[in-house]
């Protein structure tokens, strides 16, 4: 053994196992990855290996003993970065990001108990430096073993190789892994961790160069922009909500085609149905669309919340997660008082969303590690509606009133997974997996939410309590044409596709009437609309929506890929429509005039998330929120974080 190690090139390669073993020792032992089947079982196995052969192979090209002295500096670097996320994810169940480290909050939270949360076996994750340090002290030298620059190189290209084969099967098994980031988790768990720490940086350095050549002449013509297209608000509907709890029920991927849709003869959501002809007092938009992007989701809880679109493209909730914010959690509770909340059955790093509910100003969040996540209650995503709304209604009478408290479903998700005990509905037949399932799931959530309107008056909730439902994005993609043709019995063209796109969107306000509401509108009209409900004029604050009940509100709804829709036309592809008929149109001067409007709200919108605008935007009534006065772990979650 003498022997061997009196090579530099053993050297490296027991570098690369001993590294490799604790990092996988890690991720199994300290990260909660949610690893699933042999494709991802796989990755975590060679994930680790691309790193170590690429940073410990850069040593290489140093000679002899100074060589294996840089490699043991490397170690010692990449196993610090390693132990900083393994204390971090202890405390807080997530990963260091660079921004972190700039928040004293988020680090300063670990303060005095960062040596409680250490453990006896962390020695593990060092053994390897000490057992290299010790060769290094018991072999003086290192022979050369005629290794050349150019197998050097060919060693650093190796770990490159390695790296795109685990990216591109990565890919295989979660599409757009990158462009739409959807967690920290995922990149770590398809990735790695050092694989990771450099994407965080990169995306970091590209957030701060965009932010650092932004001042505030930039938000002149985004502030001329959001005032002319400004929409007074009802004086009937203005205040009307004042006072109000405002809970806000988040219907994953539902579309509007369910509401009324008989499969079978039977009806598949009979609560919302209810629902979207008036009862309850319920006011259904039918004319209401989805705005989002790549983010999705994420994309929508952005609108509803801050009336500002997603991105072109990724996740703002990921990517601009550290901008400055003029939210509705943030505004109701500096102008009512309000205490705000998340609750969502899935874990809080996804989307991001642990990090920048602290810009939005969300008091608590509620994530999965606060529901019983027993077997029996979970399917597909996560947690199944009905448990999630069972054991929200504590949480909700929990809070400070007035709340304002958004609620997540997950059953409704692609690819709409349900056990057959919980499905109350046949499947459609047309031989499409995504579209058959979706009734089903569909239907679960409808009884769900009928359950849990229950809960509320049972609860003492519901007298009090503006309730607002909405779709977040289609369900369906446009993959599955040939199956929407059979369930909705036309083509499915350019334009029915931008017709399906139709979302629900249903407000209840104690003392109101329902009923149906034709006006076309977004996810980017809801927060005016909120606002304006609460009695807060909306003209002061950055938002590209309108308010919804009022009679200046613009009707046109502009979708993230530049298309729109109005009562009028609908636009694809540059490719005019009549809305009503779909009869393909000649363009006009309106039809263009639609067109420049719509292009200049998105890339004013896009300037105020790509430069963070809103910090140059001085209110004398309105505080930036301070992001480190919000805590989101499991030990704080029944504290009062204001």
């Amino acid at each position: 053994m003498k022997k061997l190690f009196s090579y530099r090139l053993s050297f490296f390669v027991l570098a690369i196992i001993l590294f490799w073993a604790k990092t996988y020792l890690a991720y199994h032992a300290e990260f909660n990855l949610g690893v699933k089947g042999p494709t991802q079982q796989f990755l975590l196995v060679i994930n680790p290996f691309s790193s170590a052969i690429f940073f410990l192979g850069l040593a290489l090209f140093a000679k002899g003993r100074k060589s294996a002295i840089i490699m043991v500096i490397i170690d010692f670097i990449m196993t610090f970065i390693l132990y900083a996320n393994i204390l971090f994810y202890r405390f807080f169940d997530d990963f260091l990001t660079f921004p972190n480290l700039k928040q004293s909050g988020n680090v300063g939270n670990m303060g005095d108990g960062i040596f409680s949360i250490m453990s006896g076996h962390d020695i593990l994750y060092f053994v390897d430096i000490i057992i290299l340090i010790a060769l290094l002290v018991w072999r003086r030298e290192l022979k050369e073993f005629k290794l050349k620059k150019r197998y050097t190189s060919l060693i650093i290209v190796t770990g490159i190789v390695l790296f795109f084969i685990n990216l591109a099967i990565a890919e295989e098994d979660r599409p757009e892994l990158l462009t739409r980031t959807f967690d920290r988790n995922y990149i770590v768990k398809y990735l790695g961790l050092y694989n990771y720490t450099i994407y965080d940086g990169v995306q970091t350095a590209q957030t701060e160069t965009q932010r650092a050549y932004a001042s505030s002449d930039d938000l002149t013509s985004v502030e001329n922009y959001t005032s002319s297209h400004y929409a007074k608000p009802d004086a009937e509907y203005f205040g009307k909500a004042k006072g109000k709890n405002i809970i806000k029920i988040h219907l994953e991927s539902f579309q509007s085609f369910l509401i009324n849709y008989k499969l079978d003869g039977k009806e598949v959501t009979p609560f919302l149905n209810k629902l979207a002809r008036g009862g309850e007092d319920m006011t259904y938009f039918d004319n209401f669309f989805h705005q989002t992007g790549q983010g999705k989701t994420s994309d929508a809880e952005l609108m509803m919340d801050n009336s500002l679109f997603g991105l072109p493209e990724g996740s703002a909730f990921v990517t601009k997660g550290e901008n400055t914010y003029q939210s509705l959690p943030a505004i109701l509770d500096q102008s009512e008082g309000y205490t705000s909340a998340v609750l969502h059955g899935d874990y809080k790093s996804f989307w991001n969303r642990d990090q920048i509910y602290k810009h939005i100003g969300y008091d608590k969040f509620f994530d999965a590690s606060t529901y019983d996540m027993s077997d029996d209650n979970l399917v597909n995503m996560g947690l199944k509606d009905k448990p999630f709304f069972k054991e929200s209604i504590p949480k909700l009478q929990s809070l400070k009133q007035p709340f304002y408290a958004h609620l997540i479903t997950l059953t409704n998700h692609y690819p709409f997974t349900l056990d057959e005990k919980d499905a109350t509905i046949e499947k459609a037949k047309t031989g499409d997996a995504t579209v058959d399932d979706y009734f089903q799931t569909a239907r679960y959530l409808d009884e769900a939410l009928e359950q849990f309107f229950k809960d509320l008056k049972s609860s003492g909730l519901y007298d009090n309590s503006v309730i607002m439902i909405y779709g977040d994005h289609y369900g369906i993609s446009e993959n599955h044409n040939r199956a929407m043709k059979e369930i909705l019995g036309k083509e499915i063209t350019p334009y029915q596709n931008a017709q399906n796109q139709r979302v629900p969107l249903m407000i209840h306000v104690p003392g109101k009437k329902g009923g149906v509401n034709h006006t076309y509108g977004g996810e980017m009209d809801v927060m005016p609309t909120i606002l304006h409900l609460e009695g807060i004029d909306s003209k002061k604050y950055i938002n590209f929506g309108t308010d919804l009940f009022s009679k200046d509100h613009d009707d046109t709804v502009t979708f993230r890929n530049g298309d729109y829709v109005t009562p009028k036309y609908t636009s694809i592809s540059n490719v005019v429509y009549d809305t009503k008929t779909g009869k393909e149109l000649k363009g006009n001067q309106e039809t263009k005039n639609l067109k420049a409007r719509v292009t200049e709200q998105l890339k004013l919108s896009d300037s105020v998330m790509y430069k963070d605008l809103l910090r140059f935007h001085k209110m004398n009534d309105f505080t930036p929120v301070d992001p480190s006065k919000y805590h989101y772990g499991k030990e704080k979650l029944n504290q009062d974080n204001k």
